[in-house]
């Protein structure tokens, strides 16, 4: 997933499963004071029995009260067909239920995909190509009509829509081709998916016919698109405004832009969801709060604040020494990493000298980087191109920005003599008004003293990624995040790394196009055991970085914030890298 990050404001994308990295262990302080550790890569698919609900008690846990949610954006979509950033994922808990999801223990931290709506995380068969879920009984929305597997499937079959232009799409392309949309343009002409693609044979039976086999389906099925939508209350792009709730809560009030208010679905039956507590009576969300304000209410827990938490939004930098400093805000802390990796791409389209690529790896300034962005507590410096939070990490350091994280001066300027380069020029864009702006003046200076010509361009931050994503930008180096949607690397390596996929608006920002990589994407893709493919994705991502080296990665980012010590239950989603709505109480 993209990695907006407005830190002033952090928001996604996408969603792997994520723990401690590095270290065997990782702080996970929780509502009552925590403390407690989780392991790193925590993380398993569970079984019918881990599907069954209700949740497991949280200890201490009391129903009732109000929780604020402070958030530094407004939100841009509530129908789950759009969701594809952090503070959405995380929000979408509330009122919105996929096939499967991600069952977290508030005590260990320990992260299992389990059936959600589902009785189970899927069956497969055909050699992985067909896949079958049955629903759990008792499932209704907030009307009290019965979810059917109907409805999922018309809810998979809107994602064809061309307003659906923000989700994830793993699904409708695995059934259709990555040309859905010329297989199959929705349901409002009265047509619909064939039973050669989804079949519903009964309404709890739904069936999945994909055009080649996917070991990873039970996790593409917890991505909030898998949902159902009943068709009588499809409003097209005005859902957005009011969707439908499956899940534990229904929209109350909505000015966007402005606040959210979520009370309880009464028809949500807890026996059928071992993910979602439920514990508050209410959740309200303020919109559009920017930090350093936000972090400092969540500081003085004032009012409301005693009860308020951010879901998605790190501490501001600027407030980062205070929190450290100051015991008293220790037992009510978040401290977790984040599926991201940061990285700078150098534009291979530009750059083309592998050499000159490499010398700006060696040359980069790790460690001035990671202390302008807040220091280890919001992030450490990232050598991989993989997150140490996914399956099959394993940590490098090709370029030493662990072993010399001021960065080898020497070596980049022996390896721009080798290539002939003395002084190459770089055009760094930014993104303006933010971070970056900083960042990119300590990374131009470091370059310069190699022998570099670095020009600094400016981007609005709106349109950033519009540009930078272009084929013909007229860009060299150009900071991008990037996350995985579940902790296999299959929706890290191929997405960015595919040169068949370089377009405008492709994510595969640097415009890598290695034949080998290629032919070992499609190699991998075919692997069923997890565990193996893990490993070879892993494998290919280190080719890439080391003899390709069309990025540098700089960051793995990590999730550090404060939360109103009238919250209990404080858990961390494992899967969003943001805080975890379903275990919190009030006091």
């Amino acid at each position: 997933m993209r990695l907006r990050k407005l830190q002033c404001a952090a928001v996604l994308a996408v969603g792997a499963l994520t723990l401690s990295a590095c270290s065997s262990a990782n702080n996970n302080n929780s509502g009552n004071g925590g403390g407690s550790k989780a392991a790193v890569q925590n993380f398993g698919i569970g079984s019918k029995a881990d599907s069954t609900g209700p949740a497991a008690a949280v200890t201490g846990a009391k129903t009732g009260g109000t929780v604020t949610d402070i958030e530094p954006t407004a939100i841009d979509y509530l129908d789950p067909g759009q969701i594809y950033v952090s503070n959405e994922l995380a929000i979408a808990q509330l009122y919105n239920r996929s096939l499967t999801g991600y069952k977290i223990d508030p005590k260990t931290g320990k992260t299992i995909l389990v059936g959600d709506l589902a009785t189970d995380t899927g069956k497969s068969s055909d050699g992985g190509k067909t896949w079958t879920y049955t629903l759990k009984d008792n499932l209704k929305y907030e009307d009290g009509t019965a979810i059917t597997s109907g409805d999922i499937k018309y809810g998979i079959e809107r994602l064809y829509s061309d307003f659906e232009t923000q989700g994830p799409t793993y699904i409708q392309s695995w059934l259709s081709g990555s040309d859905y949309r010329k297989a199959y343009s929705g349901p409002y002409t009265g047509k619909s998916l064939p039973d050669s693609v989804i079949a519903t044979p009964d309404t709890k039976t739904i069936v999945f016919h994909f055009k080649a086999a996917h070991a990873d389906t039970p996790y593409a099925a917890a991505m909030p698109n898998i949902s159902p939508v009943p068709k009588a209350k499809d409003t097209k792009a005005k859902y957005s405004n009011h969707p439908v709730s499956s899940g534990p809560y229904k929209i109350s009030t909505y000015k966007p832009g402005k606040s959210l208010v979520f009370v309880r679905n009464t028809n949500w039956d807890p026996k059928t969801d071992p993910i979602r507590n439920a514990y508050p009576d209410t959740w309200s969300l303020e919109l559009n709060v920017a930090n350093p304000g936000l972090t400092q209410r969540l500081m003085g827990a004032s009012g409301s604040d005693k009860t308020a938490v951010s879901l998605s939004q790190p501490a501001d930098p600027s407030q980062m020494a205070t929190l450290l400093a100051d015991a008293t805000y220790k037992t009510r802390t978040v401290n977790e990493y984040q599926p991201y990796v940061e990285v700078f791409n150098l534009n291979s389209t530009r750059i083309k000298d592998v050499r000159v690529r490499q010398a700006v790896a060696y040359a980069f300034p790790y460690s001035a980087v990671q202390k302008s962005l807040g220091g280890a507590s919001q992030g450490d410096i990232g050598t991989s191109l993989i997150s140490p939070t996914v399956a099959g990490y394993t940590k490098i350091d090709p370029f030493g920005g662990l072993a010399n994280p001021a960065g080898n001066i020497a070596k980049a300027k022996e390896l721009l003599k080798a290539a002939g380069q003395p002084h190459p020029k770089i055009v760094l864009a930014y993104a303006t008004g933010s971070r970056w702006d900083n960042v990119t003046l300590i990374v131009a200076k470091q370059l310069t003293s190699v022998g570099f010509n670095v020009v600094r361009k400016g981007i609005d931050a709106t349109s950033y990624y519009t540009l930078v994503s272009k084929v013909n930008n007229p860009y060299d180096m150009y900071r991008t995040g990037w996350g995985a949607d579940w902790p296999q690397s299959s929706t890290v390596v191929p997405p960015q790394f595919d040169g068949r996929t370089i377009s405008d608006g492709s994510p595969n920002y640097s415009h890598l196009n290695d034949p080998y990589v290629n032919k070992q994407i499609d190699a991998i893709q075919k692997v069923q055991n997890l565990t193996k493919a893990a490993s070879q994705w892993d494998t290919l991502a280190k080719y890439i970085l080391t003899k390709d080296t069309t990025q540098v990665p700089f960051l793995d980012d990590k999730f550090y914030q404060v939360y109103g010590p009238g919250l209990g239950g404080v858990t961390y989603n494992q899967v969003y890298g943001t805080v975890n709505p379903n275990t919190v109480f009030v006091k």
